[in-house]
Order: C-alpha cells, then structure tokens, then sequence
C-alpha cells in the first residue's frame, strides 16, 4: 500500500502546475536533505480526495532542511528571501531541521525526515523533493494511510504532554470546514 501511496501523491503533485514549479524552485537550491513538507502536500492529497481540482498552496509553504552546519537562523530567512524573489505570490517558510528540536523540546534530529516523526497530525507527517528534472520523492516515516483515508489523529509526540497543542491545531485550523470528509481525530492506534 505505501507504494501505492507514494505513486498517487506523485500524481497529484505532478498534475498540479503550481506546486510541480514550487517543488523546482526548492530543488534549484541545492540545499542538503531538502524537502517541501506539511500542509503543501497533504492539502493537495485532500483537495484531491474531495474532487477539487488543483489550487495555489493555502497558508505557508514550509521548507525543511537539514544541515547541521548552518543552525543560524539567518540562513533559513536567505533562503526565503531568495525563494520570495523567485515565486512573490507565495508565503515561504524555511526552517533547518537540525536545530529545531531546541524549539520544539525534543531529542536532536537525525534528519529532516527524522524531524516529521515529532509533528502534531500524522496526515501532516509528508514531504515532497524534486530530484532532477522528472522525479519526484515522497517522504513519510509515519506512513501515508491517514492522509488517504482522511483521519486526523495526534503522533506519538502529541498524544501526551502536548495533547493540547495538537487540539488547538485542529480548531484553529478548520480543517474540518475545509474538507468536509475529514474523519475527525481518533486516537493512535499504535
């Protein structure tokens, strides 16, 4: 099944012009373990899933990386700086993942993709790269089966002691509003 996934967000990333250009720009950079994550993939899947043909990105497009060696913030606001340059219309945010944990409470991250395990929404847990002209990588240590069935649940991380920043999440973002399929948060069920 994760195969499966991971071909239809291809395909739903690939027969979106706007998001097919934005993943280019991101992968012009050359930036190390560099990704286009979180609410750019997974509201693609759920417009989707709710039949609704492709739409600019809402809200932020969030930029992971991960380079041990520029922690600096300063780093992160070159690059959107840059990115702004190239594509105005669209909210970047870039943030390197190997200094993150400190914000966030967490162990070191291993990884940009090590990062993900620790954010609020399992269906958040997904990340897109450009590799050359014509490929595309999808990432999602957590798998991909609540993002296709539509089911909001908190990660680990978030099943405890951060509860209610996962539930604050899901309010204010609307989700539920915006895509009417959602299933609703359930537990973990692992």
């Amino acid at each position: 099944m994760r195969e499966a996934h991971d071909l239809q967000v291809s395909s739903i990333l690939r027969s979106d012009p706007i998001r097919w250009h934005l993943l280019g720009l991101v992968a012009d950079l050359g930036l190390p373990d560099c990704w286009i994550a979180a609410g750019f993939v997974r509201n693609a899947v759920w417009d989707a899933l709710h039949n609704r043909q492709p739409r600019p990105p809402l809200g932020d497009v969030d930029v992971i990386w991960f380079d041990p060696d520029r922690i600096e913030e300063w780093h992160d606001h070159r690059i959107e700086e840059t990115l702004r340059v190239a594509a105005p219309s669209i909210d970047w945010s870039v943030k390197n993942q190997a200094r993150m944990h400190t914000r966030n409470g967490d162990s070191p991250y291993q990884s940009a993709t090590d990062a993900m395990r620790y954010w609020p929404e399992t269906a958040t847990v997904v990340a897109a790269r450009r590799i050359g002209r014509d490929q595309l990588e999808i990432a999602s240590p957590l798998g991909l089966d609540d993002l296709f069935n539509l089911v909001l649940r908190p990660t680990p991380r978030f099943i405890a002691e951060k509860l209610i920043i996962y539930e604050r999440r899901v309010s204010s973002k609307a989700w539920m509003t915006e895509w009417p399929l959602l299933a609703g948060t359930k537990p973990l069920d692992r």
